[in-house]
C-alpha cells in the first residue's frame, strides 16, 4: 500500500492524528502538576516547607530535561509510538506510587516517575503531526497540541483539589490520576495507526531541496546544534518555563499570603490562567499560518501579560480582582504558543524534527527545574509579590529571545531561497 503524502491527507485522518496526539499532551501537562496542586496537604501532612516541596518539582523536570533531548534521538530511531505508550505507562506507576507515598523520598520517586513520562512528549508529538498532518493544517495542528497542554493545565488543580477534598484524601486523588492516564494509554493503544510516523510517513520538506538533500547526506546528526537560532529558541522556552513555574506552582500561595484568600479560590486562578490561555491558543494559531514573522506575534502578547502580572505584584489590586487579572494574563501566553511552535520548526534543518523539538522543549523543563525551588524559597521568606515580578521578568527576557531568534531564521531562510549568481 502506498503512503499517503502528509500534504495531501484526508481531513478525517488529520483530525485523528490532531486529537490522538492532543489527548497524549493534554495528560502530559496534567502530570506537571501532580504534586503542587497538593502542596498544603503534604505540608499539613508532612511538615514540609515550600523550597523543600519546589524540589520536587525540580527533580521531575530534571528528569524530564534530561530525557527529552535524548527522546528526540530515540524517536528518530525507533517511532513516536511505542515511545509515547511506554510514557505513559510510566504516569500510571507515578500516580500509584503518589496514593502509596510515606514521606519525602515516597515524593521523589513520584516525581521522577512522572518526569521520565513526561521526557518523550514534545520530539514525539511534534514529530507525528509534522510527518502525517496536512501541510495546510499544521498551523491548526500546533494550536490543537497547545491547546490541549493548556486543558491538562487546567484540569489537574481541580480534579486533584476536588477529589482529596471529596474524599477527605489526597491519596484517592493519586489513583483517580493513575486511572486518568491509564485510559488514555488504552485509548492511544486502540487507535495507534494514527499516530504511527512510520505509515504515511513523508520526510521533513527542506526549503532548499538541493541544500536540504546535500545536508542529509553529509552533516553530522548533531550539526543542529552549531545553529544560534536553535539556541535562542532554548532560551526562549528555558525564560517562559520560569514564569509558567511561578504563576502554576506558587501564584495560588502567593495570593493567599498577599490577600487571605482561601486555597480552594486561589487553584481557579491557575485554572483560570489556562483557560484563558486556550483561547488564546484558539487565536493564536489563525495568526500562526498567516504569519512569516512569529516573533512580531509573540512579543506584543507577552509583553501585554507581564505588564497583568506587575500589576498584581504591586499588590494595589484587591483579591478577587488580582486572581481575575492573572487568569486574564494567561491569554497573551496562550496567544504567543503557536507561533513558537512554528518558530521551531522553522529553526529546524531537515531530518531533524525529533531532535530539535527535543533539545529546544528540554528547556521547558530546565526552566521549570531552575525556577521550582527558587520561588518557594521567596514564599518561606514572606516575599509574595516577587513571584509576580519574577514571572514578569522572565516572560520579557523571553520576548528578547524570540525576536533574536526570528530575526536569524528569517535571514538564514532567505539567503537559502536567494537564487544562485
Amino acid at each position: 500500500m502506498n503512503p499517503t503524502p502528509a500534504a495531501s491527507a484526508p481531513l478525517r485522518d488529520d483530525v485523528r492524528t490532531i486529537g490522538l496526539i492532543g489527548l497524549a499532551h493534554g495528560t502530559s501537562h496534567f502530570f506537571h502538576l501532580l504534586l503542587p496542586p497538593l502542596f498544603p496537604l503534604f505540608i499539613r501532612e508532612f511538615g514540609f516547607t515550600y523550597a523543600e516541596l519546589g524540589l520536587l518539582v525540580t527533580l521531575l523536570f530534571v528528569v524530564s530535561g534530561s530525557g527529552q533531548a535524548l527522546a528526540g534521538f530515540v524517536v528518530d530511531r525507533i517511532g513516536a509510538r511505542p515511545v509515547l505508550l511506554a510514557a505513559l505507562g510510566c504516569f500510571v506507576l507515578s500516580g500509584l506510587a503518589l496514593s502509596m507515598a510515606t514521606g519525602y523520598g515516597s515524593l521523589m520517586l513520584v516525581a521522577a516517575l512522572a518526569g521520565l513520562g513526561n521526557c518523550p512528549f514534545h520530539p514525539a508529538g511534534f514529530t507525528v503531526l509534522t510527518r502525517r498532518v496536512s501541510a495546510a493544517r499544521l498551523g491548526h495542528a500546533f494550536s490543537v497540541h497547545s491547546l490541549t497542554g493548556n486543558f491538562g493545565w487546567a484540569l489537574a488543580p481541580v480534579f486533584l483539589t476536588g477529589l482529596a477534598t471529596a474524599f477527605g484524601s489526597w491519596r484517592v486523588a493519586a489513583v483517580g490520576a493513575s486511572l486518568l492516564a491509564a485510559s488514555v494509554l488504552a485509548v492511544m493503544w486502540w487507535q495507534g495507526d494514527a499516530i504511527d510516523d512510520r505509515l504515511g510517513h513523508v520526510p521533513d520538506v527542506p526549503l532548499s531541496p538541493a541544500r536540504g538533500a546535500a545536508t542529509l547526506a553529509t552533516e553530522h546528526p548533531m550539526a543542529f546544534l552549531r545553529m544560534p537560532s536553535i539556541w535562542l529558541c532554548f532560551s526562549f522556552f528555558l525564560w517562559s518555563s520560569c514564569a509558567l513555574s511561578a504563576v502554576q506552582s506558587f501564584g495560588g500561595p502567593a495570593l493567599q499570603h498577599m490577600a487571605g484568600l482561601p486555597l480552594s479560590t486561589t487553584s481557579l486562578m491557575v485554572t483560570g490562567f489556562m483557560l484563558f490561555g486556550a483561547a488564546g491558543i484558539v487565536i493564536g494559531g489563525f495568526l500562526a499560518t498567516r504569519s512569516e514573522r512569529q516573533e512580531r506575534i509573540i512579543g506584543p502578547c507577552l509583553l501585554g501579560s507581564a505588564a497583568l502580572l506587575v500589576l498584581v505584584g504591586t499588590g494595589v489590586v484587591p483579591g478577587l480582582w488580582a486572581v481575575a487579572l492573572v487568569a486574564v494574563s494567561g491569554f497573551g501566553v496562550g496567544i504567543a504558543g503557536p507561533p513558537r511552535d512554528m518558530l521551531i520548526k522553522r529553526a529546524a534543518p531537515p531530518g531533524a524534527t525529533g531532535r530539535v523539538y527535543g533539545t529546544v522543549y528540554s528547556a521547558l523543563d530546565l526552566g521549570f527545574a531552575l525556577a521550582a525551588p527558587m520561588f518557594g524559597s521567596l514564599l518561606d521568606h514572606d516575599l509574595p509579590s516577587t513571584v509576580f515580578y519574577g514571572a514578569a521578568l522572565a516572560l520579557a527576557m523571553g520576548v528578547l529571545s524570540a525576536a533574536a531568534a526570528g530575526s536569524g531564521i528569517h535571514r538564514r531562510h532567505s539567503a537559502a531561497t536567494r537564487p544562485a549568481t
